[in-house]
């Protein structure tokens, strides 16, 4: 498919994807891992840019889970100066090309200069009106959910909701996701076969596609191809 095949009536109107394979391209190429999650960050910069171009309304990419804590000191540190570069990089752009940046998840865990970035990017990009690009860092489904329930719990205890008022609509609205369409597509490269703890609630009937190659090698084609795979497809909701 090409841009220009397109068809604007069935393309999704959120992709999500867990950027997956950075570790493994760099160890098949005998590179340090950092590279390999350097590269995969060149390669968001490129998809994120082209999805903006061809109208896509969100993206929300899977970059650093709960669980990534349990990695090396050395590659959590190496993720951590990585982020806060390209938020810098972002920050003294001029222009965002009318990109939205929002970071999903607990950043109350990460360094003060870099809760200080995130929140300086997003505020720079609030206005913007193209591609909303959520970053999930530090971000994890089931904790996700425990925020929302503790949040609404509260509530209740304030009187502030009724118990006969919790519905899907409502939980919704406590999400990182809040006021944005589900995604309608997940896209996983790197050959595995599962989510991963990637917003669990919202995914309830997403379209999933699995890829065999690399995040860092992901190229616009193949974001093509996913959506070309997508708009072929007969989504039923739990209907006949």
């Amino acid at each position: 498919m090409t841009v220009d095949e397109l068809d604007r009536e069935l393309m999704p109107k959120h992709i999500a994807i867990i950027m997956d394979g950075n570790r493994r391209w760099a160890k098949e190429k005998k590179m340090d891992s950092r590279l390999g999650h350097k590269a995969g960050a060149e390669t968001l910069e490129k998809i994120a840019s082209f999805a903006n171009k061809i109208g896509l309304k969100y993206m929300t990419v899977y970059a650093f889970s709960t669980e990534n804590w349990k990695r090396t000191k050395e590659e959590v540190g190496a993720l951590m100066i990585l982020l806060n570069n390209y938020l810098d990089k972002f920050l003294n752009r001029e222009s965002l090309q009318n990109v939205k940046i929002k970071v999903l998840g607990n950043i109350d865990d990460l360094d003060k200069s870099l809760q200080e970035s995130i929140r300086k990017l997003e505020k720079k990009s609030e206005n913007n009106t193209g591609l909303t690009l959520n970053i999930a860092f530090n971000y994890g489904g089931r904790d996700e959910i425990v925020r929302a329930v503790k949040e609404i719990s509260q509530k209740v205890k304030e009187n502030e909701i009724a118990i006969e008022e919790i519905d899907e609509e409502l939980v919704s609205k406590y999400l990182y996701t809040a006021g944005e369409p589900e995604p309608d597509l997940l896209i996983r490269p790197g050959g595995e076969l599962r989510i991963s703890n990637f917003l669990l609630w919202q995914l309830a009937y997403t379209e999933f596609l699995f890829i065999d190659k690399y995040w860092p090698d992901f190229t616009e084609d193949d974001l093509l191809d996913a959506i070309e795979t997508f708009e072929k497809r007969n989504r039923k909701f739990g209907g006949k």
